[in-house]
C-alpha cells in the first residue's frame, strides 16, 4: 500500500534573504502497488529511487527506476508511479517551487478515500 507522508505543520519562514527551501516528502510502496495515479500539477518533481525499483509514467510511457535512479518530471507533465516488482520500493520526492506542502492534507484524504490498488505485473496482470 502506497503510505503518504503524514501532514506536517509548516515550517517557519526563513530568515529574510534565505530562500525557502523546496518542500519533499519520502513515499514507500508495498510490492505490487499503485501509486497516487496520473496526475499533473505546476511544480517539477524530482524523484530519487532509495529502495528496489519503482515504475514511473511520465507522459505516455512507462519506465523501471532501479534503486540510485533520479527522475525529473518538469511541472505541467503527466505522470505517475508504482511498484510493478516483488519487493517493496521507496523514493523521496522534492517538487519545487515551494509551497507544495499545504497540498499535503488534501492528499492524505484523498488516499485514505482511495487505497491503491493492485499494479500491472510485466505481461500486464493483475495479481
Amino acid at each position: 500500500m502506497a503510505r503518504p507522508p503524514p501532514p506536517r505543520p509548516p515550517r517557519a519562514p526563513p530568515p529574510p534573504g534565505r530562500p525557502r527551501p523546496p518542500p519533499s516528502s519520502p513515499w514507500r510502496l508495498d510490492p505490487h502497488t499503485t501509486g497516487p495515479g496520473a496526475h499533473h500539477h505546476p511544480e517539477d518533481d524530482v524523484f530519487l529511487v532509495t529502495e528496489g525499483t519503482m515504475s514511473f509514467l511520465i507522459d505516455d510511457r512507462w519506465d523501471d527506476a532501479p534503486v540510485g535512479t533520479f527522475v525529473l518530471v518538469p511541472g505541467g507533465t503527466t505522470h505517475d508511479f508504482e511498484n510493478r516488482s516483488d519487493a517493496p520500493a521507496a523514493v523521496f520526492t522534492i517538487a519545487t517551487p515551494g509551497n507544495f506542502e499545504r497540498s499535503m492534507p488534501a492528499i492524505v484524504d484523498w488516499f485514505r478515500d482511495h487505497p491503491p490498488g493492485a499494479a500491472p505485473q510485466p505481461d500486464g496482470t493483475n495479481l
